[in-house]
Order: C-alpha cells, then sequence, then structure tokens
C-alpha cells in the first residue's frame, strides 16, 4: 500500500503513522506504620492511567509534511501508585494535527475511523488504565494484602491520514489548459503559470468574493486520459475533487475536438469514483483571446458552456454568476453562453 504521496512542491496529502497510547501505572503495595494496625494497614495507591493519542483537525494546516519522518506518535504513559494511598500521575495526552477534511482510516482494513470536515477531534489509541494498589484489595478476612496490579498496556494502532481539500469548486481539465490562470483570475490566489504541461503539482486553493458570499474554489493538477489508472499527475489527486459541491469543467476552445475532451474527462471522473458523475457542473471553454472575432461570436452561439479567456478576463461575470448560482442551488443544470464582462 502506498502510504505517502508528495508532489515536487512539497505536497503529502497521504501519510501512514503508528499511533501508541501510554501505559496504565503500576499499583504500590505499601503499608503504613501504626500501632495496632496489622502490618501498618495496606495504604497502596493506584496507578495513574495511561495518556491517549487523538487526531484533531486544524483550519490552520494544508498538508501532512510535519508526519513525512515522524512516523510514530506516543503518548506519556501512567505514573505508579505510591504509599499513603497516592494515586499515580495520568500519562500525557498526544496529539497528531492534521488539517481540516482528513479522512483517518485503520491500516490493516481501510476503515473510516473519522472523518474530520470541521475543525474537531477524535481519539485514536486510548491509554491504559493504573493498576489496583494493595490497598484496594483489603477486605475483613485479609486486612493485609500484599499484592497489586500491573497497569494495562495502551492501545497501539497503525493509521492512515488521507487528506481531501474542502472546497465548493473544482476546476477539473486537461494539462495547460488554463486552470491556474482561471483560478487566479476569480481569485486572490496566485499559482504558478506556465506555457508547459503539469505546470500544477498540487491542488491550490482560491477564495472568489461574490456578492455577500466566499465561495473556495480548487484547481486540480491536469487530467489526461487514463489518469484513473496512474497516468500524469493528476491521479494523484482525484480524491480532492470528492469533497466539492460542484464541478468546473474547463476545456480549451481551440482544441480540434472540444466536446471530445469533455467527455474524456467525464470519464476519467467516472472510472475515478461514480459519485463524482452525478456532481453538478458546468463546463467553460478557455482561451477565447485566440478566437478571431467572427469564430469566438460562432463558439457563443454553439458550445454548450461559458466562453472565457483567463489571460484578458473576457467571460469573467458570467462565469462568477454561473459558479454562484449553481453552488446555491446545489444541483445541476445546463447553463448557456454567458456574455463577457
Amino acid at each position: 500500500m502506498k502510504t505517502e504521496r508528495k508532489s515536487l512542491a512539497g505536497f503529502i496529502d497521504v501519510v501512514s503513522i503508528e499511533v501508541i497510547a501510554g501505559d496504565g501505572g503500576r499499583g504500590c503495595v505499601s503499608f503504613r506504620r501504626e500501632k495496632f494496625v496489622p502490618r501498618g494497614g495496606p495504604d497502596g495507591g493506584d496507578g495513574g492511567k495511561g495518556g491517549d493519542v487523538a487526531v484533531r483537525a486544524d483550519s490552520h494546516l494544508a498538508t501532512l509534511i510535519d508526519y513525512k519522518y515522524r512516523r510514530i506518535v506516543r503518548a506519556g504513559r501512567g505514573g505508579h501508585g505510591l504509599g499513603k494511598k497516592q494515586h499515580g500521575k495520568d500519562g500525557d495526552d498526544a496529539t497528531v494535527r492534521v488539517p481540516v477534511g482528513t479522512v483517518v482510516r485503520e491500516a490493516s482494513t481501510s476503515e473510516v475511523i473519522a472523518d474530520l470536515v470541521r475543525p474537531s477531534e477524535v481519539i485514536v489509541a486510548r491509554g491504559g488504565k493504573g493498576g489496583r494498589g494493595n490497598a484496594t484489595f483489603a477486605t475483613a478476612t485479609d486486612q493485609a494484602p500484599q499484592r497489586s496490579e500491573e497497569g494495562r498496556p495502551g492501545e497501539r494502532h497503525q493509521i492512515v491520514l488521507e487528506v481531501k481539500l474542502i472546497a465548493d469548486v473544482g476546476i477539473v481539465g486537461q494539462p495547460n489548459v488554463g486552470k491556474s490562470s482561471l483560478l487566479r483570475m476569480l481569485t486572490r490566489a496566485r499559482p504558478k503559470v506556465a506555457d508547459y504541461p503539469f505546470t500544477t503539482l498540487s491542488p491550490n486553493l482560491g477564495v472568489m468574493r461574490y456578492g455577500e458570499r466566499d465561495i473556495v474554489l480548487a484547481d486540480i493538477p491536469g487530467l489526461i486520459e487514463g489518469a484513473h489508472l496512474g497516468k500524469g499527475l493528476g491521479h494523484e489527486f482525484l480524491r480532492h475533487i470528492e469533497r466539492t459541491k460542484v464541478l468546473l469543467f474547463l476545456v480549451d476552445v481551440t482544441d480540434r475536438a472540444p466536446d471530445g475532451t469533455l467527455a474524456t474527462l467525464k470519464r476519467e471522473l467516472l472510472l475515478h469514483s461514480p459519485d463524482l458523475a452525478v456532481k453538478p457542473y458546468l463546463v467553460a471553454f478557455n482561451k477565447a483571446d485566440l478566437l478571431p472575432a467572427g469564430r469566438r461570436r460562432a463558439a457563443k452561439q454553439n458550445l454548450g458552456g461559458i466562453l472565457v479567456s483567463a489571460v484578458t478576463g473576457y467571460g469573467r461575470g458570467a462565469l462568477a454568476r454561473a459558479i454562484a448560482d449553481l453552488v446555491g442551488r446545489g444541483e445541476g443544470e445546463d447553463h448557456g453562453v454567458g456574455e463577457g464582462s
């Protein structure tokens, strides 16, 4: 099983770590020293509880880079019991801090332990109970017990942490179609933009302000045919559009067969996850600035999507309105070609 995925930009979204809770402390065998009390009387205290290990979703984190090399997280063990019925100190808890949107799985079974879609935490390994001291075992027939208990061992698990970005809109397209440029046009995000394929090496997020609402957009690395089989880079990050409310398919309007390109993108999503095939979506055709005026007018009339140029800003208003409308309604609907703004 592949337990770490890392882009050239350092984005790590899947890691496997071992979490070890603390062992409980040992109970104490001790006796008071008092006159007329057999053996002084038992006064051995109980051992302390071992610390728990919790996974906490933190909205200030974006990747799992902290666990690239730290593969074991261990909580503190409980302190041993002491005389005078003193309880041992409870072990210190340990916390694994992860980005919001992280799925926590049991490594051996892939069973989902928690899906942290908001700031919250879940205990993934519970500390062992402390052992009882000999004071606990005193009875009318055994007033001077000389036995105690060992603390119970803490839980130990191998878990997989998998980040899935939480966004309203997932931008999907082939390499070099202009997804990062579109994100720059619609939001204040500043992802890397270049004129060669696979410029985007990891997902980028941006926030589009529309009216009184903030809409989060995610730019996913380019998809090529066969992405679901591991070709290209996009397959590494397809999981990040599983949480999006809607999809925005971006197609190069200068492509010889834009409809075929759109069909390829839809097919790759379907083969990755059937759930993606039923998400509401929009289609935008980019690079309108490369079309002569006559072809641009024909494209606006014939294409079943919104014509835009991420370079000049043409169509920005129409696309922003369509995105806000679809996200607000939460259901799919065919959108006609919008006017440039």
